[in-house]
């Protein structure tokens, strides 16, 4: 018997995905569950595992090609030691994988979503474009034909011409395709500086006291949690509580509307071999020391292993960035929209201070905050960052919600 194997769910506004990895081959025989293939979304990679024990037949989407919600991606013979069906003869068919999820009950002469996209985001006329489809259908293959091919057409606004590269230097480049989340945190980051009024304003806090309190007691919170005592969990504890004085920094806006949050899903940027993901810890503001600290290590853990769902990165209400643990010295963090702030952490450094007329060395983070200056004020901003410097350079305020 005969078994379809279709891209599953993707998630919520997610309708198509890459075929990044296939882990098998036309003829091998696969176990229930075991993984066939690996998608690449523009948010996370998703791993698409067998229905049934059986012999994998036919691979219907190549690796690279981009296919929709519920496309085929392969056929499956049920039942152990069921023979595989031939495996290369559909393979130069592109048209039709891709084809099959859009039917929404539109004409088959309607073109691909992706096509269509593609063709608003370079102002492609439909007309320019010849389709490779059914009955002439427009695919995102012959869009990408059309912009590469005419060079006589007038060139795109969006970026300059590339200069010319000498033979020799040409043969040592490499030229390799963003993959979708580099896409996206491309897309995203720009969007974000095109949309918001983004203006960052910084501080710097004296870390003495925070590194007294942690180093006083790391090894009793470890042996009580199980977790180690980071400073990731002050910063959060900090915002948390700047955010209850100047909740706009905690808002979104929606149209004509400011939403106010009284909650704190709070982000926490994680870089990883793939790019910049932000897993949101849910209802942070609820969380002990030991808590947040859990949630960080065990969200990062996932991140690192690309093990992150769609929900665990959506719903964020506030940022926060650590460029510190790269070395950075300072930074102008980029909001994460549609949250109205983010915190950028640095590396603690040891400066000379002046404190009470004599020079002394205290280790220095400087903080940066920014803000969406539409709904955020400069005054509300940088009160955010003094609350936040308050709190960490004496952290007996937190106790007391002072």
């Amino acid at each position: 018997m005969s078994i379809e194997v279709r891209v599953p769910t993707l998630g919520e506004s997610v309708t198509e995905a890459t075929v990044a990895t296939w882990f098998k081959k036309p003829g091998d025989k696969v176990a229930v569950d075991e993984m066939l293939c690996e998608l690449e979304t523009d948010k996370v990679t998703v791993e698409v595992p067998s229905p049934t024990a059986g012999t994998l037949g036919e691979i219907v989407a190549a690796e690279g090609e981009t296919v929709g919600v519920d496309a085929l991606l392969a056929t499956l013979t049920e039942g152990e030691g069921a023979a595989a069906a031939p495996a290369s003869e559909a393979a130069p068919a592109p048209a039709a994988p891709a084809a099959a999820p859009q039917s929404s009950g539109g004409k088959d002469t309607e073109d691909a979503p992706s096509a269509k996209k593609l063709m608003a985001e370079n102002n492609v006329s439909p007309a320019d474009v010849k389709g490779s489809g059914k009955d002439g259908r427009i695919m995102k293959e012959d869009v990408l034909n059309a912009i590469n091919a005419p060079k006589a057409a007038a060139p795109a606004p969006a970026a300059a011409p590339r200069a010319p590269v000498a033979a020799d230097q040409a043969s040592r480049e490499e030229r390799v395709k963003m993959t979708r989340l580099r896409q996206t945190i491309a897309k995203r980051l720009k969007d974000s500086q095109n949309t918001a009024a983004m203006l960052t304003t910084y501080n710097e806090v004296d870390m003495t006291e925070v590194m007294a309190l942690r180093n006083e007691y790391k090894d009793l919170f470890f042996k009580k949690h199980g977790v180690k005592l980071g400073f990731m969990s002050f910063f959060t504890k900090a915002c948390i509580h700047a955010l209850k004085e100047v909740p706009e920094v905690n808002a979104e806006i929606d149209g004509t509307d400011i939403v106010y949050k009284n909650y704190v899903n709070m982000g926490i940027a994680a870089g990883t071999p793939t790019g910049l993901v932000v897993p949101v810890i849910m209802d942070a503001d609820q969380m002990s020391f030991a808590e947040i600290e859990k949630a960080i290590a065990e969200k990062g853990a996932r991140a690192r292993d690309g093990k992150l769902s769609m929900t665990e990165m959506q719903g964020g209400s506030f940022t926060i960035s650590n460029g510190g643990v790269y070395g950075s010295l300072m930074s102008s963090p980029i909001l994460n929209p549609p949250q109205s702030g983010i915190l950028g952490m640095h590396k603690i450094q040891d400066r000379p201070m002046a404190i009470n007329g004599q020079v002394v060395i205290r280790p220095m983070m400087y903080l940066a905050l920014s803000y969406d200056h539409r709904i955020v004020d400069g005054k509300g901003a940088v009160t955010f960052l003094v609350r936040v410097k308050e709190a960490l350079e004496d952290p007996r305020r937190l106790l007391m919600d002072l």
